[in-house]
């Protein structure tokens, strides 16, 4: 393709107008170089990391080449966590805004199975959802795939790490041979190229070259001592002192260890493992999007799929042996037109993980000593915001709108006071300024929001 512009895709003009609408006037190398070939029906394998912009680069020819007049099943996006798959889909939904009626659903697990049962009696067009409740559904023969036209692996990479590929394979098996498959990948693993040999024809093989620009990352090395890990992590959080960090781990144990050892430092941290129920997984990631944590703790595997806007830090606690991870955790920073910084600790002995690094990212590696680390003066430990519980939500009919003018109307509080708002079924989490938390947890727990009464809390 000679241009990235929107506009000089074979779309219809209501599909350009509200591409516009949203704000997409150019598009990503991925999206230059994939969307073409999912127009055209063509198999593609694609390495794509989240923040590249590859939901548009499906979502776009699967939404395009989509029988509105048809309520069957005609496309599905599998997913490895449900958030990743909530994210998808509202991107979903805001590029069929020109394509009148289209159904699209999310079926995760962690939630009842009953109302997506129910859900089910008018076939959605599209399905976005983890393989786990996808298998389930299809094994009831509630979701049916004998008209699916598109099947999309979005980081098939991560969903083999969590043991999908059965489930994958069962769930293939029940959809017609005869299909468009698109593979999305942040790492190419031996086990990404055998399942695309396994289910793809002949597909055009798409890599983006920079995973990150190196000119927007700031990245630093520390040689420790092995006893000094946890004392030269404080050392970096109170000389940088970043408003937000993703601090990675090798192991889960580690994860809630450091988490408790930098709580009882007085720092904010939230650890995201394997171990966590879906519900407090939730909670950590939007704790920490909403920055009523500046801290985030995580192995690879429980991090990936994690998009945070504004992420000021990665601090490898430990190097990855893969110097392909490592130059994913860091590209998590200095996005969009942000500076980030990346800091690494490492011993002595893990020189051949360096040199790894410096070979595949063909730029030498810039080392400092933890003596070089000065704490700042004034340092202010607490995150920038608390996160409120209220009890309502989208089946009580409240909104953010309502969330916000409770807060707002005719109280000391304004606009600029309160954070990200977030409203599912029967809760809403609403972010709002340390020093006002009171008073909102006040006004939300006492007063009314649409006219009724409804508990608070701060979580």
């Amino acid at each position: 393709m000679t241009t990235t512009a929107f506009s000089s895709l074979p779309l219809t003009a209501e599909f350009i107008a509200n591409l516009k609408s949203l704000d997409y006037q150019t598009m990503t190398p991925i999206q230059a170089q994939s969307i073409p070939d999912v127009l055209a029906g063509k198999d593609i394998k694609a390495q794509a990391k989240t923040g590249s912009g590859k939901t548009a680069a499906f979502g776009i020819g699967l939404l395009h080449n989509l029988d509105s007049q048809t309520y069957q099943t005609q496309a599905l996006v599998l997913c490895p966590t449900r958030e990743l798959a909530d994210q998808v889909s509202k991107e979903l939904r805001r590029l069929a805004r020109p394509i009148q009626n289209t159904k699209i659903l999310t079926l995760c697990g962690g939630t009842a199975i009953g109302p997506q049962l129910a859900s089910l009696d008018h076939q959605p067009h599209i399905v976005v959802g983890t393989p786990g409740r996808i298998l389930k559904l299809l094994q009831k023969n509630a979701l049916k795939l004998n008209s699916l036209k598109t099947l999309v692996l979005d980081e098939a990479d991560r969903m083999l790490d969590m043991g999908f590929h059965d489930d994958i394979m069962r769930i293939i098996d029940m959809m017609p041979t005869e299909r468009q498959t698109l593979l999305f990948s942040a790492t190419y693993p031996a086990a990404i190229k055998k399942i695309s040999n396994t289910i793809q024809k002949n597909p055009i093989d798409i890599c983006v070259e920079s995973l990150h620009d190196d000119a927007k990352i700031k990245q630093v090395f520390y040689e420790i001592n092995r006893d000094d890990r946890s004392k030269t992590l404080l050392a970096l959080l109170r000389h940088y002192q970043p408003e937000s960090t993703v601090i990675f781990c090798n192991r889960k144990q580690q994860c809630k260890e450091l988490a408790s050892e930098l709580r009882a430092e007085g720092f904010h941290a939230l650890a995201l493992h394997g171990d966590l129920e879906q519900k407090d997984r939730d909670q950590v990631l939007l704790q920490f999007a909403n920055k009523s944590s500046s801290i985030l703790i995580a192995t690879d595997v429980a991090a990936r799929g994690l998009d945070i806007k504004d992420l000021s830090a990665v601090i490898n606690y430990e190097l990855s042996p893969d110097p392909e991870v490592h130059i994913h955790r860091i590209g998590r920073t200095g996005r969009a037109e942000n500076e980030g910084l990346a800091l690494s600790l490492f011993m002595a002995s893990e020189a051949p993980k360096l040199n790894a690094i410096e070979d595949y990212q063909k730029a030498p590696i810039h080392t400092e000593k933890p003596s070089s680390l000065k704490p700042q003066e004034n340092i202010n430990l607490k995150p920038k915001m608390v996160t409120l519980c209220v009890y309502a939500g989208k089946k009580n009919k409240v909104r953010a709108g309502d969330l916000l003018g409770a807060l707002t109307k005719n109280t000391e509080l304004t606009g600029k006071q309160i954070g990200k708002i977030d409203t599912f079924d029967t809760i809403s989490y609403v972010a709002v300024e340390q020093a006002v938390a009171k008073l909102a947890l006040k006004i939300l727990s006492e007063g009314k929001i649409k006219g009724r009464k409804f508990k608070a809390r701060k979580l």
